[in-house]
């Protein structure tokens, strides 16, 4: 299974950034697939998943509002809309796959991380 992201990045408060996850290696279907996003001393939080079964989408409160996810089966790939950027959405966010909706801090599998800066 591989999770392949991009699309991190430093901006200004307020602004945008899309994360793109592309997957191979699993029956999309099978799995929802999202985001967690990691700080160091921090506890590990999962930011959105979407189950690519039947759309189901689970958003974290703290970013409820402000980023959408959406899937593309025909590219296996999903999409993180970040917009109206604050500094404590500065972390490394990593793409993340796993067969439940929503899935906890431990997905079965994971991609390498993308780094997230906001600067006030």
């Amino acid at each position: 299974v591989q999770l392949q992201a991009s699309g991190g990045g430093l901006v200004q408060t307020g602004g945008s950034l899309r994360l793109s996850c592309a997957a191979s290696g699993l029956t999309f279907d099978d799995y929802a697939i999202g985001w967690l996003r990691q700080v160091p001393g921090r506890e590990r939080e999962v930011v959105s998943c979407i189950s690519r079964s039947d759309n189901t989408k689970y958003y974290a409160g703290s970013v409820k509002g402000r980023f959408t996810i959406s899937g593309d089966n025909a590219k296996n790939t999903v999409y993180l809309q970040m917009n109206s950027l604050k500094p404590e959405d500065t972390a490394v966010y990593y793409c993340a796959a796993d067969p439940a909706t929503p899935y906890g801090s431990s997905p079965d599998y994971w991609g390498q991380g993308t780094q997230v800066t906001v600067s006030s």
